[in-house]
């Protein structure tokens, strides 16, 4: 992990600034009006608790530090009517328990769609009473919830799943890091060690059915509020309790898909295969990088044998991140879509386990309950559900437009006083028209941004000494040549 930060009050307040702008060029603000606020307060004090009590089950959530909108919380256990099976418990706070269709609470959510992340700056999809109090699964308290019970065989495959509302109660806030400590410690709880053990079985399984996981280390703002701590860049790599967590929400949203498509009803997140012409790309691009492709190795497994810490294996990476675009949501009611899958997993799925900062998850999710339920899927989940594809795929893109430019933002901020330094990075991408213009990765300032040479075409996936030639935090503008 490498960062570069700042504590000094004059930059810290000319990002904030920066900030404000963004979402006022994007026309989204973390505020709420009056009503909407109001809805959602009465909402808190008054939800809608079902009759099944599970605070039994000994719940935990693990997410990143501080974090307040806590959609899920797990606990997994030894199934006793199958050696070596497990049974998942997942619990998805339970939005519809607050929040009445077509109240203020509802429209907002659906006009902002999801919730953005930039910085401390977060711009909600509903209400922080609700959003990071009284729906959340915050640890100790006795809260309304989806309850999924997932049962999966010795191998990792899932063979039954429910879903029904339930009270329940997690027992502890763990982030990453804490959990990934009680797995490696020996008196680890038994259920974050069976979570190693299935979450391993089902990378296993992604990896036999052809699905895609590109493991390249993610770029993130980090703001500490503690005196004296800055706003940094980082390129983090995930840790292990980090991809196992992602398999059970990935079990679930698989278990959910194929609910809704045995009823033919439901909302399903899709991708489409890659084009041909981008493998065929691809492929090219790893021979001019002397990266070896064996021929009996479909893309999938390719990508599986890459690694991120060398250059030229990261260069290959980011370029396959063209084979994963064009993914969506697609509606039905009576007939299965013609291409529900989303090729990236190699199955149906469907988006259904974070419920307070994406909306579809909440359609997705009533449905599901009411086919467990063996009852009909209700009016306004129904009525909801052609529109949800063309609302989501609108916030999507301004969910990435809202990142992407925090992350230019403070680049350029925490750079702004380095221009004309050199620094050692690799040549992270190349421009298709033109090869002397391309991408750096620059990982001593945990920067990714746009290189220039005069002097030839960019030695793709190659180690380069750069210089640091603008930095505006006016036009969030970040850019090097090389040296």
């Amino acid at each position: 992990m490498v960062r570069v930060g700042t504590d000094d009050d004059a930059v810290v307040a000319g990002l904030r600034a920066g900030i404000e702008r963004i979402q006022a060029e994007l026309d989204v603000t973390p505020d709420f009006p009056d009503e909407v606020e109001q809805a959602a307060a009465r909402a808190a004090a008054s939800p809608r608790l079902p009759d099944l009590d599970r605070t039994d089950l000994p719940l935990v959530t693990i997410d990143p530090p501080g974090a307040r909108d806590l959609d899920q919380a797990l606990h997994l256990e030894r199934d006793p009517d199958r050696p070596g099976g497990f049974v998942v418990h997942y619990a998805i706070a339970d939005v519809a328990a607050f929040v009445t269709p077509g109240d203020p609470v509802d429209l907002e959510a659906h006009r902002r769609g999801q919730t953005l992340y930039g910085a401390d700056s977060k711009v909600p999809l509903h209400p922080p009473s609700l959003s990071e109090d009284a729906a959340s699964l915050l640890p100790d308290q006795v809260r309304p919830a989806l309850l999924w019970t997932i049962r999966v065989d010795e191998t990792g495959e899932g063979i039954d799943v429910d879903v029904r509302r339930a009270r329940v109660r997690s027992t502890a806030q763990l982030t990453y890091e804490q959990a990934q400590a009680r797995v490696e410690a020996d008196d680890a709880p038994e259920s974050l060690v069976l979570l190693r053990e299935l979450g391993e079985l089902r990378l296993a399984r992604e990896a036999a059915r052809g699905g895609i996981s590109l493991p390249l280390p993610e770029q993130e703002v980090v703001v500490d509020e503690r005196p004296g701590t800055p706003w940094r860049l980082e390129f983090r790599s995930q840790l292990p309790v980090e991809q196992w967590n992602a398999q059970v929400s990935l079990l679930t949203g698989f278990g959910a898909a194929s609910l809704m498509v045995y009823a033919r009803v439901g909302l399903l997140r899709t991708l489409p295969p890659p084009d041909p012409r981008d493998v065929q790309r691809l492929h090219r691009t790893a021979r001019a990088l002397g990266v070896e492709w064996p021929a009996e190795l479909l893309y999938p497994d390719f990508l599986r044998t890459l690694d991120p810490a060398r250059p030229e294996h990261a260069a290959l990476l980011v370029a396959s991140a063209r084979l994963l675009r064009g993914s969506g949501y697609v509606a039905f009611d009576g007939e299965v879509p013609a291409d529900p899958q989303h090729s990236a997993l190699a199955s149906e799925y469907a988006h259904v386990t974070a419920p307070l900062r994406r909306l579809a998850d909440r359609y997705a999710g009533e449905v599901c309950v009411a086919l467990c339920a063996d009852e009909p899927v209700p009016g306004w989940v129904l009525e909801a559900l052609p529109g949800l594809p063309a609302e989501m795929q609108r916030s999507s893109q301004q969910a990435g437009a809202y990142e992407r430019a925090v992350v230019d933002l403070v680049e350029a901020g925490l750079l702004a006083g380095r221009v004309g330094e050199e620094f050692d990075g690799v040549v992270a991408s190349t421009d298709g028209d033109d090869d002397r213009k391309g991408r750096v990765t620059v990982r001593e300032v945990g920067v990714e941004a746009p290189l220039r040479s005069d002097d030839g075409p960019l030695p793709l996936g190659q180690d380069v000494r750069v210089r640091l030639t603008e930095a505006d935090v006016e036009t969030r503008v970040v850019r090097f040549e090389m040296a």
